[in-house]
């Protein structure tokens, strides 16, 4: 029996309560990109060890996850496929003024009606760029 489904639902289920910890905490709507934003264009200096903590834990805990791990999460086939899709995602959230954690998340479990549609948007637009990459590049 495939374990990858234990994983995402342990994982989703700590986003879910982070979200929730930090808007019962803190009054502040948990949204990734405008974390690592604000981190960068320093917009929010008050806040900013609690946001340099989210993205150290970010980056670091799927990294320790990782050792030892079962599951083969394979290899990456075009490193600079990786790098265009992070900048492209990068964009697509400033555009959007969020993420996935922050509309989909956040958004959703709020009755966002921007929230859902931007949700609905990301994952259609997400279905026909790998489509679309799987008949230019074939295998990705």
């Amino acid at each position: 029996m495939p374990i990858d489904w234990i994983y995402g639902l342990v994982g989703g289920s700590l986003i879910g309560f982070a979200g929730v910890v930090l808007l019962s905490r803190n009054g502040r709507i948990m949204g990734a990109s405008s974390i690592i934003g604000s981190l960068v264009d320093q917009t929010s200096r008050a806040a900013t060890p609690e946001r340099a903590a989210f993205l150290f834990a970010l980056v670091l805990i799927p990294a320790l996850l990782q050792i030892g791990s079962p599951v083969d999460t394979g290899t990456i086939q075009s490193p600079l496929l990786v790098i265009c899709a992070g900048i492209c995602v990068g964009i697509g959230t400033r555009i959007a003024n969020e993420c996935t954690s922050g509309h989909g998340v956040c958004g959703i479990s709020r009755f966002s009606v921007r929230g859902i549609i931007a949700t609905v948007i990301y994952i259609v637009v997400g279905v026909l760029t790998v489509f679309t990459l799987r008949l230019i590049v074939g295998e990705l």
